[in-house]
């Protein structure tokens, strides 16, 4: 087991198993089956994203270097939590974008039975370490353990 530490964007404590992705995440892309046609598994409908592609990221760890696209984003974000499609929390290797961290924040503030942990800055060694399916906890203060 490892252990990584960030920065805080959205706090709260889960474990989930681990979907990772080593591109950008383009957020509506994405989550546009979740949010238009009911998919609850938020199964990624990204086709350009060959690492998530076709895969479910509803209730995982999401683990990415980034978001791309569009500057409706941080709404997607947003909007998938609202709609209970939410993955069980975002963690970026490099700082995150101020679209996806709007997203996020409005979530943590405006929704009050749903809980997404986004954690930043966990550097290059961490996207490197976790892979599809191991188990990852995210912990008080930044701290997510991997293994």
């Amino acid at each position: 087991m490892k252990t990584f530490t960030g920065r805080v964007i959205s706090p709260g404590e889960t474990m989930a198993e681990a979907v990772v992705t080593h591109g950008g995440l383009n957020t509506l892309a994405s989550f546009q089956k979740a949010l238009q046609f009911g998919d609850k598994k938020a199964t990624c409908g990204d086709q350009n994203n060959p690492d998530l592609y076709g895969k479910q990221m509803a209730g995982r760890a999401l683990c990415l270097p980034q978001t791309i696209g569009s500057t409706t984003g941080g709404l997607v974000l947003y909007c998938a939590c609202a709609m209970k499609r939410q993955p069980a929390c975002m963690l970026f290797s490099e700082p995150i974008d101020s679209l996806a961290a709007a997203g996020a924040v409005l979530a943590d503030v405006w929704l009050d039975d749903v809980s997404m942990p986004v954690i930043d800055s966990l550097g290059d060694e961490f996207l490197s370490y976790v892979q599809d399916g191991m188990a990852v906890t995210v912990r008080e203060g930044g701290v997510v353990e991997v293994g």
